[in-house]
């Protein structure tokens, strides 16, 4: 009866430890950050966003949307007037299909930016190809994916422009420990009229249960502006990150 007990005991905790290990079907997380001044300077200025991550029998899906917002009072002509000086939106979607290796996969990725303050209306995305699972322990992972794809754009004049590009990305993660990780990720779309490039890089930590705080560093490049219009945008954060599922 003994062995039998101890024999029982061991299967649950064996089935316990691959539960854990197992991914979840669905993730989700969301982020705020708000920063409020008043007196001499009087800002406002506002960044959320949405992450998720599903996970299928033949499919592993990425989603992403996320948001900045800022307003503050300048004087003009002796009078104090509201403008706003940041307003971004970026949505982006990838869907990984699993091939024999469940590592090895041919990936869809779509996206979609409206920065009010860059030299574009709006930069649009479609690409395919690769994409591979480097490695996965419970300390690192890294994946990569690279394929051709076209890049529909509009400049603040109203120039519509187009072309094929070449869509590469990466993603890294570190498990510092069971509370903190820091997260890079890296990608760029080279066309002839416009090489577009983001990447940011992340420390989490958790505060409490389900709840985090983020500190990011994220970088925006474009290879094509107007004169007067800085190529590269940077944007440094303190959020709280929320998970959701």
């Amino acid at each position: 009866m003994k062995k039998l007990l101890l024999a029982i005991a061991g299967t649950c905790v064996a089935a316990s430890a691959v539960a854990q290990d197992e991914p979840k079907p669905f993730t989700m997380d969301g982020e705020f950050g708000l920063i409020v001044t008043t007196g001499n300077t009087e800002t406002s200025s506002m960044t959320a966003g949405i992450s998720a991550q599903q996970e299928l029998e033949s499919w592993s899906n990425d989603y992403r949307v996320e948001g900045l917002y800022k307003k503050e009072t300048v004087e003009q002509d002796g009078e104090e007037v509201e403008r706003t000086s940041a307003q971004k939106f970026f949505a982006s979607a990838q869907g990984n299909y699993k091939l024999e290796n469940p590592d090895h996969r041919l990936f869809v990725f779509s996206s979609y930016e409206d920065d009010r303050q860059s030299n574009f209306d709006y930069q649009a995305t479609l690409a395919g190809g690769w994409s591979q699972k480097m490695w996965e322990t419970k300390k690192t992972a890294f994946e990569y994916s690279i394929g051709p794809g076209y890049a529909w754009s509009e400049t603040q004049d109203g120039e519509d422009t187009s072309s094929f590009i070449v869509r590469g990305s990466a993603a890294y993660k570190w498990f510092i420990s069971d509370t903190a990780k820091f997260t890079q990720t890296l990608s760029t779309e080279v066309g002839s009229e416009n090489t577009k490039s983001r990447a940011e890089s992340a420390l989490t930590a958790s505060i409490s249960g389900s709840l985090s705080m983020k500190v990011s560093i994220r970088l925006d490049h474009n290879s094509n502006v107007d004169e007067g219009v800085e190529k590269l945008d940077t944007e440094t954060a303190v959020t709280l990150v929320y998970n959701f599922f």
